[in-house]
C-alpha cells in the first residue's frame, strides 16, 4: 500500500472538509434493512451465514432460504434475540442455514420482506478466482507489461545510499508494481512471490496454463501463478545481486506527483530513471522526513524464503536459475544474520513509509527454508530447527492481533507464515507448540469478534483487508495443521466479509464476482485515466472514521452510493478521490490469491472433464437429427441469417467470449420487457467462474443458450473468405470442446442446435463441417451497426451507440419489411475503454419496437 504525497493532496484538495457531513447523513434508501451475504457463494459443506441489519429499531423473528428458479421455502429459521448494533446499524441477526447442503441459487428473506441479492451453493462456486485475480498481478508488472502490450521503467535504476557511489546506474528492472502507482518495494514483492509460489506447491489444480512467461495470452506448460511468481524471483535476484549488496525499494513519494501511465514516468529528475535505495539498516530519508531502520532482517529474511522456495520447485526444471536462487537466498540469510533488525521503507516529501517493526518472523520463516535445503544433504538439522524455534518464541502471536490499532505496515507480513512451515518440518510431538501460537492469536481476535453480528475482530486499521485476508489464511492453517475444527465459522466469516457479508454489501476484489457489487471507481490511474479494468485487484478496505479524518488529500468525486452505512466504526468508499479504502494493492491480492486457490481445492472433486479429447468430447450434445433448412427464412453460404419477413417479429442475439459486464443489465432489462433472447457464448466464457451467476439467471429466465466456439477462433481471412485458418480436425474439436462447456449447464441435450460463428465471420466450409456436426449455422442479418457495439474509441471502425441506434431506426423506417425476421446481434459486455455501452440503452430499444408493435422470440423460434 502506496500513500499520497503532500504534494499530490494539494493537487486534489484537502479533502477534510467532508467530515462536516460525514457522519451526518440521512438514509434515504427504500428500505431501513438489508441482508448482507458472501456474493461468491457458499460451498455444500461448509458454514454458511448471512447478516440481517437494520438502520431502525425495528426486530425479525424468522428467515427462510429460497430457492430462486422454483421460488420454493427450503429452509427455515427462528431467531431469538439480535445480537445488537454494529457500525451503522440499530440491530443485527446471524442467519444460519448451514445445513442446507442442496447445490442452487438461492435467496435469504426476513420475515420484514428483506432479501439478500442472489448467491450460489455449490462445490464448484470458487473455481477460476485465484487465477482472475493472477490478472492484476499480471497488470502490475513492471518492465514488460502484457496488459499494456508495451514497456516501461527501463531505465531503473541510480543508486542511493548504497557503498558505489551515489547515481550509479544498476539494472533492476522488472517486478511489479506495488499498488495502483508505481513504487516497488522489495519487503512486499519478496512476500507476494512466496505467497505465489506456495499456492503453486500446494494447490497446483487451482490453476490454468493461459499465458506465456511474458504474460502473453498462450501456453507454456507452466501453471500461470509459477510464471507470475517467476516474475518476482527475476526481480528480487536483481535486487540482492551479489552476497553483501542489498536494495530495498525502487522510487519514493515523489511517484506521488500525478496520475499517468507507467511508461510516461519521469517524476524523479533523471530522466525515466528512478532511485533505488540500499539497504543499509540505518534511517534513510532523501528529504525532511527519515524512517527508524534498525537493521536489514525483516527484508533480507523475505528475500531469502521467496528465493529458497523458488529453488525447491524449480530446481528440477531449471537447474541452472535454481542454483542461483539457492545462492542468492543463502547470501540473503546470512545477511538477516549479521545485521538483525527492521528494515524500513524510506519517506520522501510525506511523513508516510512502511514502519515495519519486527523481524523475528520473517527470519523463523527464513530459517525454517534454510533448513528444508539442509535437510536435503543431511547436515545442521538440529541447530536451524533450535534456531527457528528461537526465532518462533520471540513472537509467538504476531502484534497486531494483540492491539487495537498499528502504525502502518508496523507488523508486516500480516501473518506469520514461519509458524505454519515450522510445524510441518517438526515431529508431531513438537508440532503442538507451534500451532497454539496461532490458536492463541485467533482466541485472542474471537474475543473481540464474537461481539458482533459480522464477527469482525480485526482493526479497521490501513489495508484492513490485507489483515483480513492473512486472518482467514492463519484459520485455514490452523485447521488443516491441528484438525481442530472450532473457529471454522470464524474463518469462514473473515472469508465472506471480503466478499460481500460487510455493512456496504460489496466484495473488496475488482470484477470479482463479475455480476455482483464489486469496487468500480477505484483509486488507480488505470481505470481513473484509461478505463482500464483492473481484474482481480483487491483494494485496502475500511479504516475507521477517525483514521480517515485526519489523512492529508483525499476527496470524494462522486455522491456517496454507501452514505447510509458509513459510521464512525468503519468508513469505505468506491470513489477514486479516496486512496486510503479503495486503492488496490500487489502484495494484498497475492495473499488473496493464496487464499482462494485453497478454498477451491478444498471442495470435492467434481469429477467433470472439459478437456477437447474425442474420446471425452464425444457423446457431449445427443442430436436426434439434420437441421431443417425452414423455406421462409433467408440463408447465406449455409447460415441462416434471416427469419420470415412477413411477420412482424426479430430475435436479439448477445455474443460473449471475454467480456460480461452487461449481463445483469441486459437480464434485468430483457425481464422487464418479457423478451426472451439468444445469447450465443463461448466455452472460454461459460468456464470463467465469474460469469456462471449470470449465465444460470439467463438460462433460468427462459433465453436460448448456444455455442459460439471454445477459443474463439477467427476461422477464414478478412480479406479471402475463402482461406481457411483452421484445418477441419481443429474445427470440430473446438466446436466440441463448447459444448462440453456448454453442457454443464443446459446437459446434454439436443436443444442448442443453432451456432454462431466467432467473429460473425464464416465460409462455406464452415457451413458444411457445421452441418455435418448435425447444427444450423446462423448470423446476424446484414443492415445496421448493432454488432458495432464493441468498438472503443481507438478503434478507427468506433461508432457510438447514437450511431449504433440511428442506424437501427432508419433502416426499420426506409426498408419496406422494416425489422421482420431480424437477428439484430449484440454483445453481453465489451471492453472497458468503451464507456459508451450499447446495452444501457436497451430499455429504450425494446420501448420504441414494442411501440411499433414488434414481438420478440428466441432464435430457434424465429
Amino acid at each position: 500500500m502506496s500513500i499520497r504525497s503532500f504534494n499530490h493532496s494539494i493537487r486534489l484538495g484537502i479533502g477534510v472538509t467532508l467530515l462536516i457531513n460525514l457522519f451526518a447523513f440521512v438514509f434515504q434508501a427504500d428500505e431501513p434493512a438489508v441482508i448482507r451475504i458472501n456474493l461468491l457463494g457458499y460451498r455444500p459443506h461448509s458454514p454458511k451465514v448471512a447478516v440481517w441489519g437494520s438502520l431502525t429499531e425495528k426486530t425479525i423473528t424468522r428467515f427462510q432460504l429460497i430457492e430462486e428458479q422454483t421460488g420454493k421455502s427450503i429452509y427455515q429459521g427462528t431467531l431469538s434475540r439480535g445480537i445488537g448494533a454494529y457500525g451503522p446499524f440499530r440491530q443485527t441477526y446471524r442467519l444460519d442455514f448451514s445445513s442446507v447442503q442442496k447445490p442452487g441459487t438461492y435467496y435469504v428473506q426476513a420475515d420484514d420482506g428483506t432479501r439478500s441479492p442472489t448467491f450460489r451453493i455449490g462445490d464448484d462456486v470458487y473455481d477460476g478466482a485465484a487465477d482472475f485475480c493472477l490478472r492484476y498481478m499480471r497488470q502490475q508488472r513492471s518492465g514488460f507489461n502484457p496488459f499494456l502490450n508495451d514497456s516501461c521503467h527501463t531505465h531503473d535504476g541510480y543508486t542511493l545510499y548504497g557503498p558505489m557511489p551515489d547515481s550509479t546506474h544498476i539494472d533492476v528492472v522488472g517486478g511489479w508494481h506495488d499498488a495502483s502507482d508505481y513504487l516497488q518495494y522489495v519487503t512486499t514483492s519478496a512476500n507476494a512471490t512466496y505467497h505465489l509460489l506456495a499456492a503453486a506447491r500446494d494447490f497446483p489444480t487451482a490453476f490454468s496454463d493461459q499465458h506465456q512467461a511474458n504474460g502473453r495470452n498462450g501456453t507454456n506448460n507452466v501453471p500461470d501463478v509459477l510464471d507470475e511468481a517467476h516474475w518476482g524471483l527475476d526481480w528480487l535476484l536483481k535486487m540482492h545481486p551479489t552476497d553483501d549488496w542489498l536494495f530495498n525499494q525502487l522510487g519514493d513519494d515523489r511517484d506521488h506527483a500525478g496520475m499517468r501511465i507507467p511508461k510516461e514516468d519521469s517524476a524523479y529528475g533523471k530522466g525515466y530513471e528512478r532511485p533505488v535505495y540500499f539497504a543499509t539498516g540505518q534511517p534513510q530519508g532523501m528529504f525532511k522526513y527519515k524512517n527508524r531502520a534498525t537493521g536489514v532482517a525483516s527484508t533480507a529474511g523475505k528475500v531469502s524464503s521467496a528465493l529458497a522456495l523458488g529453488y525447491q520447485l524449480l530446481r528440477s526444471h531449471e537447474p541452472v536459475y535454481a542454483s542461483q536462487l539457492r545462492k542468492r537466498s543463502e547470501s540473503a540469510y546470512r545477511l538477516g544474520l549479521k545485521k538483525p533488525g527492521n528494515c524500513q521503507t524510506a519517506p520522501g516529501r510525506a511523513p508516510y513509509f512502511y514502519e515495519e517493526d519486527n523481524y523475528v518472523d520473517d527470519m523463523e520463516l527464513a530459517t525454517v527454508e534454510q533448513l528444508k535445503l539442509i535437510n536435503e544433504a543431511g547436515k545442521q538439522v538440529q541447530q536451524l530447527q533450535k534456531t527457528a524455534l528461537y526465532f518462533a518464541r520471540q513472537e509467538p502471536v504476531t502484534p497486531w492481533m494483540t492491539n487495537d490499532t498499528a502504525r502502518h505496515y508496523q507488523w508486516y507480513p500480516f501473518v506469520n507464515v514461519g509458524h505454519a512451515e515450522l510445524a510441518k518440518k517438526l515431529p508431531v510431538s513438537q508440532r503442538k507448540s507451534v500451532t497454539d501460537y496461532y490458536k492463541k492469536g485467533i482466541e485472542t481476535v474471537w474475543q473481540r469478534a464474537k461481539q458482533n453480528a459480522f464477527y469482525r475482530g480485526i482493526p479497521f486499521i490501513w489495508c484492513s483487508n490485507n489483515y483480513t485476508t492473512s486472518f482467514a489464511t492463519q484459520c485455514y492453517w490452523y485447521r488443516t495443521l491441528t484438525g481442530d475444527s472450532q473457529y471454522v465459522v470464524f474463518e469462514q466469516a473473515n472469508f465472506d466479509w471480503l466478499f460481500g457479508c460487510n455493512p456496504w454489501g460489496t466484495s473488496f476484489v475488482y470484477g470479482l464476482p463479475a455480476n455482483g457489487d464489486t469496487p468500480a471507481d477505484p483509486h488507480s490511474a488505470f481505470t481513473h485515466l484509461k478505463n482500464y479494468p483492473i481484474d482481480g485487484g483487491l483494494v485496502d478496505g475500511p479504516v475507521r472514521g477517525s483514521i480517515y479524518g485526519k489523512l492529508i488529500g483525499i476527496t470524494l468525486y462522486q455522491p456517496d452510493e454507501y452514505a447510509a452505512f458509513q459510521s464512525n466504526v468503519a468508513v469505505y468508499h468506491d470513489d477514486y478521490g479516496d486512496y486510503s479504502t479503495n486503492e488496490p494493492t500487489m502484495d494484498g491480492t497475492a495473499s488473496l490469491i493464496y487464499l482462494l486457490a485453497a478454498k477451491q481445492t478444498e471442495r470435492p472433486t467434481s469429477g467433470r472433464n472439459i478437456a477437447t479429447s474425442k474420446r471425452t468430447i464425444k457423446p457431449v450434445l445427443q442430436r436426434s437429427k439434420k437441421p431443417v433448412i425452414d423455406p421462409k427464412s433467408t440463408y447465406y453460404k449455409g447460415a441462416k441469417i434471416r427469419g420470415d419477413t412477413s411477420l412482424r417479429r426479430l430475435s436479439l442475439v448477445f455474443t460473449g467470449d471475454e467480456f460480461a459486464d452487461g449481463g445483469t443489465v441486459i437480464a434485468r432489462t430483457l425481464k422487464k420487457h418479457g423478451v426472451r433472447a439468444s445469447f450465443f457464448l463461448t466455452g472460454r466464457f461459460l468456464r470463467n467462474a465469474t460469469f456462471a451467476p449470470v449465465i444460470r439467471q439467463l438460462i433460468q429466465d427462459g433465453h436460448y443458450i448456444g455455442p459460439h466456439s471454445d477459443q474463439h477462433l477467427l476461422y477464414c481471412d478478412w480479406r479471402k473468405p475463402d482461406s481457411l485458418l483452421v484445418s477441419r480436425e481443429l474445427f470440430v474439436a473446438d466446436l466440441r470442446a463448447n459444448y462440453v462447456a456448454l453442457a454443464t449447464f443446459i446437459g446434454k441435450s439436443g436443444n442448442a442446435t443453432f451456432f454462431l460463428p466467432p467473429y460473425e465471420w464464416y465460409n462455406d466450409s464452415i457451413a458444411t463441417w457445421t452441418k455435418a456436426e448435425g447444427i444450423q449455422l446462423v448470423n446476424y442479418t446484414p443492415g445496421t451497426l448493432s454488432h458495432a457495439d464493441y468498438t472503443t474509441p481507438n478503434d478507427r471502425n468506433y461508432r457510438s451507440s447514437d450511431v449504433i441506434l440511428e442506424s437501427i431506426r432508419v433502416y426499420e423506417q426506409k426498408k419496406r419489411n422494416g425489422l421482420n425476421g431480424f437477428i439484430l446481434l449484440m454483445h453481453i459486455g465489451t471492453d472497458s475503454r468503451r464507456i459508451n455501452k450499447l446495452y444501457t440503452r436497451l430499455d429504450e430499444l425494446l420501448t420504441e419496437l414494442r411501440k411499433k408493435s414488434y414481438q420478440f422470440v428466441r432464435v430457434d423460434e424465429l
